[in-house]
């Protein structure tokens, strides 16, 4: 079987982590990705650690956790834009691309000859996609942003976070920048749309990615509990807002998330905890009721959880349907049987470092099959390759890295 985008050629001029996502996914998905590094330092998150894996070949510098997590399947070239040379080099790639990548300050690829206009004046059919912090057209396009104060201000941390009044409130930030995150892969779905469009118009267009777009987009249902219901949603820790019972209790020797999602499971939970009653109290009966009472029948199933074990629960409630599981730890969740019957872990394969580890795309197709064969690269791995692939010779490629082109 072949790759989906086996036949589509990408070139990324992004760092950190959107923009290295949405492409990462791309390659996984097949494409020939090409990313642009800085020739003096690279990607910054080559330098955002420890953790770093180290290289079992001398001289070879370590490889940080970060990078690695975001920049499989995709081949290095050190160029420096802020060159004529380098900017030329890009010209010639973008000739050659289907799509293009960036997550440059507004302006910034313009101000290199790279923007979208220019390469749509030598390469019509190219599909262009910029991230940014609040978009290619806003007042604000000029800020720079990273995740944290995107989780912030587009209002994730004010319902993440211990609820006010209990022990340890506040607002807290999600563990992954999931800002960032969303960002890549809603930029991977509007390349792919534009792509689709291409085949039927044999036009390219610009993808206008924000990070902040796409934290108020990505709030759902939070962000409609507001629009219909006039009042500004709160933190409630593990608890849902639309859904009760639908949260962590400790139990006799840890923790259970339990994840009721209808009536007739609140049933059989209850029945399984030996209070059917509940089931039967119109404070309780139906979701709404249940959510309007919260209050009440919380403390009530939280004095019921904490007499049996985690494993106890798990056992008797899954017997019944009733959605419930563990709170692992990150190495806890990779020790699931789950995780190798899937494979979900991925190793590939380095000439300096052994072995990369990695987590692949969650994407199954039945004619399909996602592409993991190339490691994440070393910084301008691939420089000569790729400019030898553009027709440079030996001496050309010799006089730019003396001029510190590559």
């Amino acid at each position: 079987m072949t790759a989906p985008l086996a036949d589509v050629r990408v070139l990324d001029l992004t760092r950190v982590l959107a923009g290295p996502w949405a492409t990462q996914l791309l390659a996984d998905l097949g494409a020939s990705v090409i990313k642009v590094e800085h020739p003096r330092g690279g990607d910054e998150t080559r330098h955002w650690g420890p953790p770093f894996l180290a290289s079992t070949r001398e001289g070879t510098p370590p490889q940080s956790a970060y990078f690695l997590s975001a920049n499989r399947g995709k081949r290095s070239i050190a160029i420096d834009l802020a060159t004529h040379d380098g900017q030329d080099i890009v010209r010639r790639l973008a000739m050659r691309s289907d799509v293009l990548v960036e997550n440059f300050r507004v302006g910034t690829a313009a101000r290199y000859g790279l923007g979208y206009d220019d390469l749509r004046a030598i390469n019509p059919r190219l599909v262009y996609c910029s991230i940014s912090a609040f978009g290619q057209d806003s007042s604000r396009r000029d800020e720079a942003g990273y995740d944290a104060m995107i989780q912030a201000s587009g209002g994730l941390m004010s319902i993440t976070g211990v609820p006010d009044g209990e022990p340890g409130a506040g607002p807290q930030k999600v563990g992954v920048a999931v800002a960032d995150l969303m960002a890549g892969m809603y930029a991977s779905s509007g390349i792919l749309a534009a792509l689709h469009h291409r085949e039927h118009t044999g036009e390219g267009q610009h993808v206008d990615v924000a990070l902040f777009d796409t934290q108020l987009a990505w709030l759902a249902n939070q962000a409609l509990n507001y629009l219909v219901g006039g009042e500004a949603p709160v933190r409630r820790g593990t608890a849902h807002p639309n859904i009760v019972p639908y949260q962590a209790f400790a139990t006799r020797d840890g923790y259970l998330m339990l994840a009721v999602g209808n009536d007739r499971q609140f049933a059989l939970f209850v029945e399984a905890a030996g209070a059917p009653e509940l089931a039967r109290d119109p404070r309780y009966a139906a979701n709404a009721e249940r959510v309007r009472y919260r209050a009440t029948l919380i403390p009530a199933l939280a004095d019921i959880m904490r007499r049996e074990t985690t494993q106890e629960w798990m056992s008797r409630l899954y017997a019944r349907g009733v959605p419930c599981g563990p709170i692992n730890d990150i190495a806890q969740a990779f020790a699931e049987p789950h995780v190798v019957e899937r494979g979900l872990r991925v190793d590939l394969e380095h000439p300096a470092f052994g072995s990369v580890p990695g987590v692949r795309a969650p994407l199954r197709f039945s004619g399909s099959e996602l592409r993991f064969e190339r490691e994440p690269p070393m910084l301008g791995e691939h420089t000569d390759e790729v400019l030898r692939e553009l027709g440079l010779g030996s001496e050309e490629i010799a006089r730019l890295r003396g001029l510190g082109v590559v």
